[in-house]
């Protein structure tokens, strides 16, 4: 197994997005701020419908992007590849989204579990239209002093950028909270925007894209913490080859 940590984006990239723009430099300068040798590959949604052990079990680590995937199935196949097998995983804006259906699905047995921009007549809206459009926004973040994130932080409050639409309806925040998909980080209005598995070694979602703010020679402490974890899981799967 070579010393290069492989990181498996989930997604059907767009040049002119920027937001992938920023998911491929906050990912490649977080490594540079550890000292990793970082491999960097996106997957189109379409390619994990089928054989998804085959295209993604080679992962180090796997990033759930932001923007709208060709396939929902390839998406949440992925995902649920990611949370079944202890694989270091974040999901950001979008990936927060399919995260959500993904555990309502496959965890909780809500197989008809939607998202509002793709069946807004759903019987189960997992994600449904904010209140107020997070595109282009600064918000508070309150987190969790039990929680994982919190240790990443280590800081009860935060900034982080938004771009999105969509979140978790709140109908649905104490089913998915005690199930275990834990609520712990929220916004002034008390909604959810990070969820964490505290099971899992790495497996969180933000609704905000923290590659937004992650800076060369500064880079979001969050990407950082997900790096180190792929690599200490590559160092492991290596000792054991």
């Amino acid at each position: 197994m070579s010393d290069f940590i492989k990181i498996g984006i989930i997604g059907n990239f767009e040049s002119e997005r920027p937001s992938h723009k920023a998911t491929n430099e906050a990912l490649n300068h977080g490594a540079d701020y550890l000292g990793i040798n970082l491999v960097l590959r996106w997957l189109p949604t379409e390619s994990l419908e089928k054989d998804t052990y085959k295209s993604i079990g080679k992962f180090d680590g796997l990033w759930c992007s932001p923007g709208v995937y060709k396939s929902m199935k390839g998406a949440l196949n992925a995902i649920q590849f990611a949370r079944e097998k202890d694989y270091p995983f974040m999901g950001t804006c979008a990936g927060f989204q399919y995260a959500v259906i993904e555990y309502a699905r496959h965890k909780l047995g809500l197989n008809d579990a939607q998202h509002a921009e793709y069946d807004p007549d759903a019987s189960n809206l997992m994600i449904t239209t904010l209140s107020c459009s997070l595109v282009g926004e600064t918000r508070k973040i309150m987190i969790n002093k039990n929680s994982r994130v919190y240790k990443f932080y280590n800081k009860t409050e935060v900034e982080e950028r938004f771009s999105c639409n969509f979140g978790l309806n709140p109908h649905y925040r104490k089913l998915i909270d005690e199930s275990g998909f834990k609520v712990v980080g929220t916004d002034e209005k008390d909604e959810a925007r990070i969820l964490e598995l505290s099971q899992n070694k790495f497996f969180i979602a933000t609704l905000f894209q923290p590659q937004l703010s992650s800076l060369p020679g500064e880079p979001h402490k969050l990407i950082l913490a997900y790096l180190t974890c792929a690599k200490e899981f590559h160092n492991k799967r290596r000792t054991r080859t």
